[in-house]
């Protein structure tokens, strides 16, 4: 039976379907929900060589009479420029009225771009500037712009949960810098959540990564010393209560089988997102580092793998949100597989350790990347890193605002 729903309370959009086949939910909402009749599919590039995913949705659209009209296969990670350029006019070309995503995060931000790109007839490098975020992070001028128009379905292969925002992130590929798209920009409209879809096609080690991704969302919120309400805290704290046991239990799962493990952490990125985005909860460094790290060539969640911790860390050592820190790793250790994680690792005086500890050893539980030196990151990369980070508006909003090359550094030498 099929769950269709807002996947956030009070906010009529997006909205969220599970419960069946993710090609049955597909056809009955561009039919019924959007009335679309000619549909653009990005797709991922290993579930198009590697399942018959994209064969199983193009047959059941078959089926209700809507053809797919354009496929892009594949994106490069971090969302290039050049790309969201090709499929714009690819889609221009095909007269798409609906655009839908078969993947990671790449194409789902890809999509985003390409809407707001259609909307305002971009067509170049230069008229992607018009429309991101300045190089201080200023908006661009609203007189302007035209709000996407045409609707984004999403069906994730990973738990970055950037579908459920309107915020969009693609990287230059001259300047190899990634920009910031928002509104009026705008994010999918519906949300299909396929448990058996990501056991049987979504590598461990994305899924788990862009887990840890959700986690960040959920930490970063609750730390916050900017924007936090009652309701953003409840929100982040049921997200982890579900991720962090879903993300183990899926790492003790290998093949694929507990699928209520993988249904728990992408409800739980539902809510992870919906803390951040709701109300002015202001990010922090390891969203913002993380932005920057990634052109180099790191996954999105691996840079939370490496980052959340020693941001944690830096902002304790500051004092600056220590009674938060202490709430959260309090609520993490009154979970009983948070305790069996660290008492796996040795870990007997529980009440010493700190909430940058705690994630690491989850994180470790994980077999994720915790140094940049495991994801091919030197030394020689930290000056440019950490420039480039000090525009990132959530560097800024870091509960120890980040305004000094310095600071940077000093939360990259810890994960050298």
């Amino acid at each position: 039976m099929e769950i269709f729903r807002p996947a956030f309370a009070e906010r009529p959009r997006p909205l969220l379907s599970y419960g069946i086949p993710f090609p049955e939910a597909v056809a009955r909402h561009v039919v019924d929900t959007f009335e679309a009749q000619r549909v653009y599919v990005i797709c991922s590039g290993s579930l198009a060589r590697n399942t018959d995913s994209l064969d199983r949705l193009a047959q059941t659209l078959e089926k209700v009479k809507v053809p797919i009209v354009g496929r892009r296969i594949g994106m490069k990670p971090h969302t290039l420029w050049s790309e969201v350029l090709e499929i714009t006019a690819d889609a221009r070309a095909c007269a798409a009225d609906l655009i839908l995503t078969l993947g990671g995060g790449s194409l789902t931000d890809g999509a985003k771009v390409v809407a707001f790109a259609l909307a305002n007839n971009a067509q170049t490098f230069a008229d992607l500037e018009t429309l991101c975020m300045g190089p201080n992070q200023e908006p661009p001028s609203a007189a302007h712009l035209i709000p996407s128009s045409i609707p984004i379905v999403s069906v994730p292969t990973t738990l970055s949960a950037g579908e459920y925002s309107n915020f969009a992130g693609a990287t230059n590929d001259t300047t190899h810098r990634k920009h910031s798209f928002q509104a009026p920009a705008r994010g999918p409209q519906l949300i299909v959540l396929d448990p058996q879809l990501v056991a049987s096609t979504t590598p461990e080690s994305i899924w788990l990564s862009t887990g840890v991704r959700a986690v960040d969302h959920c930490v970063e919120t609750f730390c916050a010393t900017q924007g936090t309400t009652e309701d953003t805290d409840a929100l982040a704290l049921k997200a982890l209560a579900n991720l962090v046991p879903g993300l183990v239990r899926s790492r003790r799962d290998p093949e694929g089988k507990d699928l209520d493990a993988r249904l728990i952490c992408q409800l739980g990125s539902v809510d992870a997102m919906a803390a951040c985005t709701s109300g002015r909860v202001q990010l922090g460094a390891s969203h913002g580092i993380g932005h920057q790290l990634g052109p180099l060539g790191v996954g999105h969640g691996e840079t939370s793998c490496i980052l959340l911790p020693a941001v944690c860390k830096f902002n304790a050592r500051h004092n600056a949100n220590t009674d938060r820190q202490h709430r959260l790793r309090d609520f993490l250790l009154r979970q009983p597989i948070v305790s069996e994680v660290l008492d796996s690792r040795g870990v007997q005086e529980k009440e010493s350790v700190d909430l940058g500890d705690v994630l690491g050893a989850v994180i470790r539980e994980l077999g994720m990347p915790r140094s940049l030196a495991d994801v091919g990151v030197g030394r020689d990369k930290l000056d440019g890193l950490a420039a480039n980070s000090l525009r990132d508006r959530w560097c800024r909003t870091n509960p120890v605002p980040l305004t000094e090359k310095a600071q940077v550094l000093e939360i990259l030498e810890e994960v050298v």
